[in-house]
């Protein structure tokens, strides 16, 4: 039977050299090869060899083959830990090894059985005296493959990437401790980890355009999520626990870039009685507890800013940023045509739509937002822009959220939850009246939230951290798609 395959010649040649193994009754699909150890375990616990000693301890080892010297004498195998070295050669390996080893192509996976050294130059190494052929790699690998001449490349065949690049694998690797560290850290703080639905029948939980789908069996449609928020905060209102937390994915229909995924990863937390301050209390620390099991304690190194978790973390409300930006307090300012007018004095564009908040916070991220290096807190946004969050007791044109800041990105969002359904309901009627005005971003009502805050929802504390960004700071990754494992793609033409 003829297979695309067929077409291209390298490939010809490696499948004929499988025809070649079945030929010697290899079988090389094999179910199952037992493997001793991983290459940074062998490293580690061999650490100790000198140059030229064998260690008299047999193991098994497997990985892709990634390079062959000497007609295969010298083989680098790589697992998902490191490389190991394994050292192939007439008179040290079976007389079924010596066949082996002549169909073997880059890519390759097989299992070899030997003694462990270090050659006189210093390598480790496995005296292989035994192969087993485990599985066949019918593309070639591709030529100093790491990313530097086809990016797009790297993205659209991910697989490929991380075979070549152990950076890229590596970022992954950090990212799964990073996401790690936080579970741990949250439940040694008490919280519970909860599931909430990804299919919603009312968009809600932040102000972003949603993915629309629809069931066909009911005849409805539903939205892929924007936010978890409403969901767990109705498990608050039904006391599942005082304190919870839920890690997952979250969709958005927006834009694509270095920071936007239109699908991405959020944890968001709650705990009862608590408030904001509680919130940016306990941001920092599992911040500061991420970097300090993955990164170590101390400050670390983002492009060419070096931040520091570690120390306090300012707290500035948002309109104190404006106006050491700009020098205009918008706190004097109480017409919503006069802080139109302040923003675009500043070259701020604005909507003739917007009030008093949305003209603040448009001067506040385009004349501020970029100056928040070191990690910071925002707090006191508009309430115009806060549909969910409890107002200020001292103005209430603001509410009690802040946002957390670093390298210039927003990383998390919290605030003192609102919990009095009347002023729940008008937000929201507020908020559907923007949504008729056009703004297809604006949240829409939702009444079974608001039937769960009737029956009552204690003073809760909550808050969202964006998962991705923060995995790029820790990694030193300038786009979205190096955290990623299978990032959003635009179709090829």
């Amino acid at each position: 039977m003829s297979t695309p395959l067929d077409d291209n010649i390298q490939t010809r040649a490696r499948l004929e050299k499988l025809d070649a193994l079945k030929q010697l009754g290899v079988n090389v699909y094999p179910s199952k090869f037992v493997k001793d150890k991983s290459a940074k375990q062998i490293k580690e616990e061999f650490a100790h060899l000198e140059n030229g000693e064998k260690s008299g301890v047999t193991l098994r080892f497997a990985g892709r083959i990634m390079a062959m010297r000497n007609s295969g004498m010298f083989t680098d195998l790589i697992d998902d830990t490191d490389k190991m070295q394994a050292f192939c050669k007439e008179g040290t390996l079976n007389e079924d090894g010596l066949a082996i080893l002549k169909q073997l192509d880059l890519g390759d996976f097989i299992g070899v059985i030997g003694e462990v050294r270090r050659t006189p130059r210093g390598e480790l190494t496995i005296d292989a005296h035994e192969i087993t052929f485990l599985a066949k790699s019918y593309l070639p690998m591709p030529e100093k493959y790491h990313g530097l001449s086809d990016t797009e490349a790297r993205y659209r065949q991910r697989y490929v990437d991380f075979i070549a690049n152990v950076e890229s694998r590596e970022t992954l690797q950090k990212r799964a401790k990073i996401t790690s560290a936080i579970r741990n850290f949250l439940e040694e703080e008490g919280y519970l980890e909860v599931e909430t639905p990804m299919l919603h029948p009312i968009p809600g939980g932040a102000i972003a355009k949603p993915f629309v789908t629809h069931h066909n069996t009911l005849d409805m449609e539903l939205y892929l999520r924007i936010a978890p928020e409403l969901y767990l905060k109705k498990l608050i209102v039904g006391g599942v626990s005082e304190k919870l937390f839920e890690m997952n994915r979250c969709f958005r229909n927006e834009g694509i870039s270095t920071r936007h995924n239109p699908e991405f990863t959020s944890i968001e937390i709650y705990a009862a009685y608590q408030d904001f301050d509680d919130m940016m209390n306990i941001t920092e620390a599992m911040v500061r507890h991420a970097v300090s099991k993955t990164l170590g304690e101390g400050p670390f190194v983002f492009g060419e800013q070096e931040l520091d978790v570690f120390k306090p973390w300012p707290r500035k409300s948002m309109n104190d940023l404006v106006k050491e930006a700009t020098g205009v307090n918008f706190m004097d300012i109480h017409a919503d045509e006069e802080a139109r007018d302040a923003a675009k004095q500043l070259g701020v564009h604005v909507d003739k739509s917007w009030g008093w908040g949305k003209a603040m916070e448009a001067v506040f991220a385009e004349k501020a937002e970029h100056l928040l290096i070191q990690p910071t807190h925002v707090t006191h946004h508009p309430t115009e822009i806060s549909p969910l969050a409890k107002r200020s007791d001292w103005d209430p044109r603001v509410t009690d959220r802040f946002e957390s800041y670093m390298n210039g990105w927003e990383i998390a969002n919290g605030f003192s939850e609102l919990n009095d359904p009347i002023d729940q309901r008008q937000r929201f009627e507020q908020q559907s009246a923007a949504k008729d005005a056009g703004d297809d971003e604006a949240h829409e009502t939702d009444e079974d939230f608001l039937t769960a805050l009737d029956y009552g929802m204690p003073p809760t504390g909550g808050m969202g951290l964006g998962i991705d960004r923060l995995v790029m700071l820790l990694t030193n990754s300038h786009s979205i798609r190096e955290v990623i494992a299978f990032p959003t793609l635009r179709p090829r033409k």
